[in-house]
């Protein structure tokens, strides 16, 4: 079966370099255009990514979209906070980061709903198969893509336009935020003024010389290197001595944070299911050398292992096989239709005479004799002999410091949740803290940083946030089923360390963005 959390640590490599990249980028060439070119590179990957066949190049689809993915964070916390009032920014730059759950929610409802229904796909060939799955990468594909349109007919942030020089544009947009907020108020007559402007950056010289000379491709070259020479720029004046020791422990917090977070929300899901393995093979049943003639399966076989079994002029039809191994058992003149599993398999069987129709069952070094007509109109899975080809994609500041404190007091009550419901409830506690905690983290990361270096660190950040995922993944999922001290220690040690350093960042609440 294909890794899913390699599938997992794919994404979040290519967000890590989106965040750093695309974030760097928006500072010099704008935050709508940006925006868009991370949510079009997202939007095309991710369709693409539902089409093809090969577990390579999905993987590589699915890098690229994490690049799209990751751009557009960093951005679209500078872009909005740029058209917010100092008063309302907090609350609604909190509400921005409600989306993420939103959109959290909205691929876990459109998994269940599409993913079980194995007939919404289709096949060409033996060759090519559009399944159920494929549907649901493709639906979830459809909010960023009427992002996109959305995008379109939103302006430009007047602060970045501002610091480009291009006091027109910016007057303009500002006067339409003014007049629509005056009429939200009743008060439209109110009249739009503007007090001071900040004085123009000189164009770089360097860029309009080439622009007249040389051939075309000297002059995008020029462009280009002259551009990702700005980047790296704004990248070092991040760590110049004026905001060296921010940046420093913004590093720390959203590191420790993203190792915590994510490697636990990795750990939760796993270390249940393992609860839920341990309880469900306490309760398994084992039939030995049995033997079934003429005999109709209509109903639900659950949780059993059958060994050195024979089954003669039997029929399954309509039923469902859950969690059933079938061990060097013999299968004689019967007959499979309408038959859907999980976690079924047929393990060294001999099939003697045997109709597979409309099924998705697995066989191992299966020894056939006169084995009729195969899995047709198979569903997901073809027939193996040695190895399964199935592929399944499963597809400081107070609150921050405040927040993360709380989150590793949940985490530390982890030690006594032998439990699934008590794993549960303890994860509830936990994601609600951290939700708290990175959304403050997100708002005083924006109000640290001038309008012209504010997305490059945002994505310097990000990005390492996005490091801090792919070894919380890496860390605590290897420990699943072995012990549960390493990973509950290692991320209340991590989230007590960032939210001390948390308190000691600066107060931004009063501040107006620079």
């Amino acid at each position: 079966c294909l890794s899913v959390s390699t599938l997992g640590l794919i994404v979040y490599l290519g967000m890590m370099v989106g965040a750093v990249m695309l974030g760097g980028l928006a500072d010099k060439l704008g935050r709508k255009k940006c925006l868009i070119l991370s949510l079009a590179i997202n939007a095309a990957f991710a369709f693409l990514s539902s089409f093809v066949q090969g577990y390579g190049f999905f993987l590589f689809c699915r890098l690229i979209s994490g690049l799209g993915i990751g751009g557009s964070l960093p951005i679209v916390f500078a872009y909005f906070s740029e058209f917010l009032s100092r008063e309302k920014r907090g609350e609604h730059l909190s509400w921005l980061c409600m989306f993420w759950m939103i959109g959290g929610i909205f691929a876990s409802a459109m998994a269940w709903s599409i993913i079980p229904h194995y007939g919404w796909g289709f096949s060409m060939g033996t060759n090519y198969h559009f399944h159920s799955w494929r549907v649901f990468v493709l639906v979830c594909a459809l909010p960023c893509i009427a992002s996109l349109v959305a995008l379109k007919f939103m302006p430009e942030s007047p602060r970045f336009l501002l610091e480009i020089g291009k006091h027109d544009e910016a007057w303009m947009i500002l006067k339409q935020v003014h007049d629509t907020n005056m009429r939200a108020k009743g008060e439209p007559e109110r009249v739009f003024t503007v007090s001071y402007i900040k004085t123009p950056k000189q164009i770089d010289e360097f860029i309009e010389i080439q622009s007249s000379t040389g051939t075309w491709y000297q002059r995008w070259l020029v462009r280009i290197t002259t551009t990702f020479k700005q980047v790296w720029d704004n990248v070092l004046y991040c760590l110049t001595a004026q905001y060296r020791m921010n940046t420093l422990m913004l590093a720390v917090v959203w590191f420790t944070m993203a190792l915590s977070y994510y490697g636990l929300i990795v750990w939760f899901p796993d270390m249940i299911r393992y609860l839920q393995d341990e309880a469900y093979e306490s309760r398994v049943k084992i039939f030995d050398e049995e033997e079934v003639s003429h005999f109709t399966f209509n109903f639900t076989l659950e949780n059993q292992i059958h060994r050195n079994g024979e089954y003669r002029n039997d029929k399954f039809i309509g039923m469902k096989f859950k969690e059933v191994r079938f061990e060097d058992s013999l299968f004689e003149d019967c007959y499979f239709e309408d038959v859907t599993s999980s976690e079924t398999f047929f393990e060294n069987c001999t099939i003697i005479s045997t109709v597979f129709y409309n099924t998705d069952l697995i066989l191992f070094g299966v020894k056939r004799h006169r084995l009729k007509a195969i899995f047709i109109n198979k569903r997901v899975c073809s027939t193996v002999d040695g190895g399964n080809r199935c592929q399944r994609f499963s597809f400081g500041l107070l609150p921050v410091g405040g927040s993360m404190l709380i989150s590793a007091v949940c985490c530390f009550f982890l030690f006594f949740g032998n439990s699934e419901s008590a794993m549960i409830g303890w994860q509830c506690l936990f994601c609600g803290a951290s939700i708290a905690a990175w959304n403050a983290l997100d708002v005083i990361t924006v109000e640290l940083y001038p309008t012209d270096k504010r997305a490059t660190a945002f994505g310097i950040l990000n990005g390492l946030c996005k490091f801090g995922a792919i070894l919380g993944n890496s860390i605590f999922a290897s420990f699943v089923g072995i012990t549960k001290v390493v990973p509950i220690l290692l991320a209340s040690s991590a989230l007590v360390g960032g939210g001390l350093l948390a308190l000691r960042l600066p107060e931004t609440r009063d501040q107006v963005l620079m």
